[in-house]
């Protein structure tokens, strides 16, 4: 592996907002598990738990999700962030007028951005969702822990010409996963990664976020 390799499968890899149909064979998905599995942590202790649904399992939890959505408000295991300022505010804002001018959705158009983001609740169309949780006892180090393993699932899962999209916004219905995966209440829900292959004639698959260069976050101490 060369870090020119590195970086093209970085490159390739994006998040996926409309699937295919089509499932992943079950021992792709072992390999990416297996892979993502090497990533650090801290102490060893290896916190992630993974809970994945497929096939008619998924369109199941894809209704029920749908439904609860519209019933009952966010309640997250795992806090959001109380707000985002500065650049954060406008990295964020760029990601979402992206998306909307890909798909159509104008300015003000209130109705159209609601339908787009009731797409993650779909799962995109996904094959696939993987719910992700750690031991509520290991805290910020677990979270950060399964943070690696996330980011290292995308790339197995790019290496394999499958497609992902990390998302928090299933995860800001903990109580409702906890009941319906029986996901123990000493283990916080942090994302879910939906995932197959990318519908690449889809206008949502059109656009790539930007990426700040080093000199925008390092703080050299020579």
């Amino acid at each position: 592996m060369t870090l020119s390799a590195l970086n093209s499968l970085l490159d390739q890899r994006h998040s996926c907002r409309a699937f295919l149909s089509d499932p992943v064979p079950k021992d792709q998905i072992n390999q990416i598990l297996t892979s993502a599995a090497r990533v650090p942590s801290w102490c060893n202790a290896q916190p992630w738990n993974v809970t994945i649904t497929s096939g008619p399992e998924t369109d199941k939890f894809r209704k029920a999700l749908q439904d609860e959505v519209t019933a009952d408000t966010p309640s997250p295991d795992l806090p959001f962030p109380a707000s985002y300022s500065g650049i954060y505010q406008e990295r964020r804002r760029e990601c979402g007028w992206a998306l909307y001018e890909a798909v159509g959705v104008e300015r003000g158009d209130r109705a159209g951005s609601t339908r787009q983001m009731m797409e993650n609740f779909a799962l995109f169309g996904a094959p696939h969702c993987a719910i992700i949780s750690s031991p509520t006892e290991l805290g910020a180090y677990g979270a950060m822990d399964c943070g690696g393993f996330v980011t290292a699932f995308t790339l197995a899962a790019q290496a394999l010409g499958i497609a992902t999209i990390p998302q928090a916004a299933v995860a800001s219905y903990g109580p409702f996963l906890h009941r319906y995966f029986n996901i123990p209440d000493d283990r916080l829900i942090l994302c879910a990664i939906s995932f197959g292959y990318a519908d690449k004639d889809h206008p949502a698959n059109r656009f790539r976020t930007s990426r700040a260069a080093p000199d925008a976050f390092v703080e050299w101490v020579d």
